[in-house]
């Protein structure tokens, strides 16, 4: 388990885990919508395949993303290891509903320093109708790409609740002694829902 997909709904907490992940196996973390969107007004990056390639290139990394488009079938050809969260839509949409509710209220500054407002909640790519509409077509295009075959193994880590995402976390071995210079060891992933 070196070359990790977290994979999941929008809201389900791959980013939460995906960090989480980092911190224990003392891998890399790459954020995948901070990689894909660089700039104001949503700016995509335009590199974005020639960037992925060379972060998956090497022996470890964790990526919060089922993969945009134009990366998907190379993040999931090179991984070793899929951990899914394939929660509820009532687990994920409170979470997202949550986290979009206090990225608009407090403006928090997200990926390319781009803010989530209120007149984003009535678009169709907002995350909270993201979540809702693209729910099952996510999971079934998920489990579609985890019973594919493939030319190496592919382990799967298929979670169906955040109380079985903290007991496969506990179970991993403990973090590495010291951490890189200006990295912080992430918390452990809890069961809010």
């Amino acid at each position: 388990m070196r070359r990790i997909l977290v994979a999941g709904s929008t809201g389900a907490g791959k980013t939460t885990l995906a960090r989480a992940l980092s911190g224990r196996l003392g891998i890399p973390f790459h954020e995948m919508d901070a990689l894909a969107i660089t700039g104001p007004g949503w700016q995509e990056n335009p590199s974005l395949v020639d960037d992925v390639a060379r972060l998956t290139d090497g022996p470890g990394w964790v990526i919060d993303s089922f993969g945009h488009a134009s990366v998907r079938d190379l993040l999931w050809a090179r991984a070793d290891t899929v951990v899914w969260l394939d929660y509820s839509r009532t687990v994920v949409m409170r979470r997202v509903l949550r986290r979009s509710a206090a990225r608009t209220l407090l403006r928090r500054r997200i990926f390319g320093g781009n803010v989530e407002t209120f007149g984003s909640w009535f678009t169709a790519d907002h995350p909270a109708w993201w979540a809702w509409s693209q729910y099952e077509t996510r999971r079934a295009d998920i489990a579609a790409r985890c019973d594919a075959p493939r030319p190496a193994p592919l382990t799967v880590v298929h979670l169906r609740t955040p109380g079985a995402t903290k007991s496969f976390f506990d179970r991993l071995p403990a973090p590495p002694a010291a951490m890189p210079p200006g990295r912080s060891r992430p918390a452990t992933p809890h069961p809010r829902d």
